[in-house]
């Protein structure tokens, strides 16, 4: 699938092709923290792939594996884009927020699911507002 993204404010732009059945959501500490939310979701794409305009701002993360893995977001909005692997990267896990297409591209699994918030798997009965909560 073809998919284009960037930041929030437009100095970082891409364009890429991804497989949709690689969607995952990521429920580990860290992606919680360095998201703000509750999970992140994202999709891997191949170095070969994605096309990138901008310089991105990175952050060497070391997860509890020890890997170390760069996390890039934009120096100007501080949106997150992607991490990869530190030096030559073969592949880039973009953050699906950033894509324009995201809503065609549903998280097929879950991952570290250990580290889950138990209220965030059932959202359905809570009252919802298609715009700002009134009041």
């Amino acid at each position: 699938m073809k998919i284009d993204g960037g930041c929030y404010c437009g100095k970082i732009t891409f364009k890429a092709e991804v497989d949709p059945e690689q969607v995952r959501l990521c429920h580990c500490t860290d992606c919680q923290v360095m998201s703000g939310a509750p999970y992140r979701v994202n999709v891997p794409v191949a170095k070969d792939k994605i096309e990138f305009k901008g310089t991105t701002k990175s952050f060497l993360k070391t997860a509890e594996s020890g890997n170390k893995r760069l996390q890039a977001f934009c120096p100007e909005c501080g949106t997150s884009l992607y991490s990869c692997a530190e030096g030559d990267p073969q592949s880039y896990t973009l953050r699906i927020g950033t894509i324009r297409q995201r809503a065609q591209l549903a998280p097929r699994t879950q991952q570290w699911c250990r580290s889950a918030l138990e209220w965030a798997d059932d959202l359905h009965d809570l009252p919802r507002f298609e715009k700002q909560r009134p009041g």
